[in-house]
């Protein structure tokens, strides 16, 4: 019985938040660091910031034509975490971005920015490509159409 209980207290009690994963800080460490031949196209956004979802048609196509690349898109909301159920899961469900999108769940956002670009001043969108193979990276603060995401791309693939 108390297995069954626990279980409808997750479901029930985490309401529909379980569709969206939670990250910390150390999963910026960890994309960076990570044993992967994977490129990431890591994107910093909100449903609130209208740049943020005038620039998703252009990620999403950019994922599609580079996913035999091993190019994976990771869609980081930044949403107000009273937002989630809200705002943010609709907007998932409706523009299909289940696989791409986690939640950064840091109270204070100032705590972690400078762990993924020091010069970045929080501002999003904001585009943080890394290849852990090469070590290599590039990071653009603001909207940006296809073709420069492309050459950003680019400059990180280990081609």
């Amino acid at each position: 019985m108390k297995p069954l209980f626990t279980t409808l207290i997750l479901f029930f009690g985490l309401g529909l938040y379980a569709q969206i994963p939670f990250v910390q800080a150390e999963q910026i460490n960890a994309w960076r660091h990570a044993n992967t031949d994977s490129v990431y196209v890591v994107n910093f956004w909100a449903t609130w910031c209208t740049p943020c979802v005038e620039e998703m048609p252009d990620l999403l196509k950019l994922q599609q034509d580079f996913a035999a690349q091993k190019v994976k898109l990771i869609l980081v909301s930044n949403d107000f975490k009273k937002h989630i159920e809200s705002k943010l899961i609709p907007f998932v469900q409706e523009y299909h971005l289940d696989p791409y999108v986690v939640y950064m769940n840091e109270p204070t956002p100032n705590d972690w920015i400078d762990s993924v670009n020091p010069d970045w001043s929080g501002a999003i969108p904001t585009t943080w490509i890394i290849n852990p193979k090469t070590g290599k990276e590039t990071f653009h603060e603001g909207k940006m159409a296809y073709g420069e995401l492309e050459t950003l791309l680019r400059s990180v693939l280990d081609n």
